[in-house]
């Protein structure tokens, strides 16, 4: 089992935040989620790891798997100038993480709360909220109160708003 994966499980245990969880083939985009017929009451989330124009702040922004982010907007929204999606180096050196596998569970790996965590308003209303693991050969369910709490008990910053 993927090391990302144990420590974001371990840590959810820690907490006390009960999540069941569903192994998958991996899968890398919405559609290959779509493909696997998962959803029930639940909501998969999709989620985007962004950097603001000059590198210096990144966002991992959690929104319901069938919006598009106007990046525009949401830079506005947050108080930065230009978002643009990070590389595949900076997933790994922030979050440790990797392509496919984005998701809020990944700050269990940024000791230093580097990472501003943007959850989607328009999540809460789910009943739970699927996500990886930290690994995109499974999918956790949380409540979307315990997604926010186990980012905010890690330190790192959360906004919660409708994403535009």
């Amino acid at each position: 089992m993927d090391e990302n994966r144990v420590r974001a499980l371990a840590r959810l245990d820690e907490l006390g935040i009960p999540y069941d969880l569903s192994e998958h083939p991996a899968v890398y985009t919405i559609a290959e989620m779509d493909a696997l017929q998962m959803e029930r009451e639940e909501e998969i989330a999709k989620n985007l790891f962004l950097r603001d124009k000059k590198g210096k702040r990144h966002f991992l922004v959690m929104l319901k798997k069938d919006k598009t982010a106007d990046l525009a907007l949401l830079a506005e929204r947050i108080g930065c100038d230009r978002l643009s999606f990070a590389s595949e180096e900076r997933l790994g050196r922030y979050p440790g993480l990797v392509k496919g596998a984005v998701t809020p569970l990944g700050v269990v790996n940024d000791t230093e709360a580097l990472v501003e965590v943007v959850l989607d308003a328009d999540l809460s209303g789910c009943r739970r909220i699927g996500m990886h693991p930290c690994d995109n050969t499974a999918t956790v369910w949380l409540e979307f109160s315990d997604v926010e709490r186990f980012v905010r008990k890690n330190g790192n910053r959360v906004q919660i708003f409708p994403v535009p």
